[in-house]
């Protein structure tokens, strides 16, 4: 028994003060209890009563549980909770998605959306590009992008690594990036390997062609700016950071910073340690709104049940519209697909995403039998017939490349 009631049932969340968190709970308690525990071990309680607990503080400090629909409960926290210029994102995680994961009167417990007040929204500036920056980067007003990681994702040479770049670019891809796990390993030297790529990416732009490629910056929190500073000054078009691995203070840090002024794509590894059991941890959906807020310019959504990675499509879709969301006081970032992803998916995976949105292939592009050049002229094609109103199968009648790419992997139904 409490010393003061959370219990907050039916009361109205206000949008101007109230971060609004909705936290998926599996737990042998009553699902009141549970919720309440949740409040209190986040706002202003502990596990037996406080002297030091008054009516005011509870008033002022106290989260609140405003519903409980199955398994699903709503918590309000007062914006008066969260330290934004100095505690920022990390402080914010800790009050939403702290101590609670802890707790033995749950069994799991998975935060699985949460609405920023207006009042902490203000105080972020979200992307600098965003979506309809990058489009006008590589000119590209309503095609989806089409991008690549260069494969495989370490033990190429900075020369080898441009030339994928160069020959990506040559079959019509529209972005590249250096993959997860390559910073500035002694094979592939960062500062090499930029001057490298911004040499191929130059050289497209003589042949007309627009292409920007994402240099990983993913470091230490106190080096992030001036890695990202170098990248950009060796020629960088596109800065990625590790979001989950880096925080999102890194990727805030840098959309922030005046001297960093290319887009920043945002590469979500390791998100499957919190986001994959659908009853415990944190969906991906929290992700991409803090991501968005923090000033991400390109994120990685998901595949909506079409690529290698697991997740369901329900979740792919709230990313892509958190993404994408209008209503937000932020431009919008653009959903990256990526994971997997050959030709013969995207149909799939188009009717559900639709055209806004980056389309990025690895192996799909690195596996196919006539090299880069080809693996990316048969996404480029794939991309263009499905944008023209062709199937797959009809546009590859008359286009060699994506009937290659076809034949060698089919065609996701």
């Amino acid at each position: 028994m409490t010393q003061f009631s959370y219990m907050h049932l039916g009361e109205e969340a206000d949008p101007a003060t109230d971060v609004v968190c909705k936290y998926r709970v599996t737990t042998e308690l009553p699902m009141e209890k549970a919720a309440e525990a949740i409040a209190a071990e986040q706002s202003t309680g502990t596990w037996t009563e406080l002297s030091t607990l008054s009516a005011d503080t509870m008033k002022n400090y106290g989260a609140r549980v405003l519903a409980i629909e199955g398994d699903l409960v709503t918590i309000a926290f007062p914006d008066v909770d969260f330290s934004i210029k100095v505690g920022g994102i990390p402080q914010i995680l800790s009050v939403v998605s702290g101590n609670l994961y802890g707790l033995d009167a749950l069994q799991k417990v998975r935060l699985e959306d949460i609405h920023f007040s207006r009042s902490i929204q203000a105080q972020f500036k979200g992307p600098r590009f965003g979506a309809d920056g990058l489009r006008e980067l590589v000119g590209r007003p309503e095609k989806p992008l089409i991008g690549t990681i260069v494969k495989p994702k370490i033990g190429l040479s900075p020369k080898e690594t441009a030339n994928y770049v160069y020959e990506a670019g040559a079959g019509g891809l529209t972005n590249s990036k250096d993959d997860e796990t390559l910073v500035d390993q002694s094979f592939c030297p960062m500062q090499d390997r930029t001057l490298a790529i911004a040499e191929a990416l130059d050289k497209l732009a003589e042949e007309g062609h627009k292409m920007i490629h994402a240099i990983n910056v993913s470091t230490n929190g106190d080096k992030i700016v001036e890695v990202a500073e170098r990248a950009q000054s060796w020629g960088a078009r596109q800065l990625m950071v590790d979001v989950i691995t880096c925080g999102f203070a890194a990727v805030q840090a840098l959309a922030e910073d005046p001297s960093i002024k290319v887009p920043i794509h945002v590469h979500r590894t390791m998100h499957g340690a919190m986001t994959k059991d659908t009853r415990h941890g944190i969906a991906m959906l929290p992700i991409v709104k803090m991501t968005r807020m923090c000033g991400g310019d390109a994120l990685h959504i998901g595949t909506l049940g079409a690529g290698k990675m697991t997740g369901d499509i329900q979740g792919d879709r709230d990313n892509l519209n958190a993404c994408l969301d209008p209503l937000e006081p932020y431009r919008t970032v653009m959903p990256v697909c990526s994971g997997g992803v050959y030709p013969g998916m995207l149909a799939k995976m188009i009717e559900e995403t639709g055209f806004n949105v980056q389309i990025q292939a690895g192996g799909g592009v690195a596996g196919h039998p006539g090299g880069v050049r080809k693996g990316a002229m048969a996404m480029t094609q794939a991309v263009n017939g499905l944008f023209s109103g062709f199937t797959l199968q009809e546009y590859a009648k008359k286009h060699e490349e994506l009937a290659q790419a076809l034949e060698k992997w089919g065609i996701k139904e």
